[in-house]
């Protein structure tokens, strides 16, 4: 998969994880492509555990599915932490 195709793709995963999960992400447009990169890669080391071809940047509907879930999973993350850092 090429770089562009990877940024278009976090941008489409990270802007999926931000209208799913409810609350106020204050996040730009940079921001939300950078979540979605990690959240890609979150999710196909997830995936990875799962599968067993081996095949880790093709693109696929379940690695697109994926990426969501890590973007969901980092997003939760990052707002743990900031929940944490405010309370602190």
């Amino acid at each position: 998969m090429g770089i562009i195709a990877f940024i278009i793709i976090g941008l489409i995963a990270g802007l999926i994880a931000r209208a799913i999960l409810p609350g106020k992400q204050s996040m730009g447009l940079l921001a939300t492509t950078l979540l979605g990169m990690v959240g890609s890669l979150v999710g196909g080391l997830i995936g990875s555990l799962f599968s067993r071809n081996g095949h880790f940047f093709d693109i696929r509907p379940s690695g697109i599915i994926m990426s969501v879930i890590g973007a969901i999973i980092v997003l939760l993350l990052v707002g743990a932490v900031g929940r944490r850092r405010v309370h602190a």
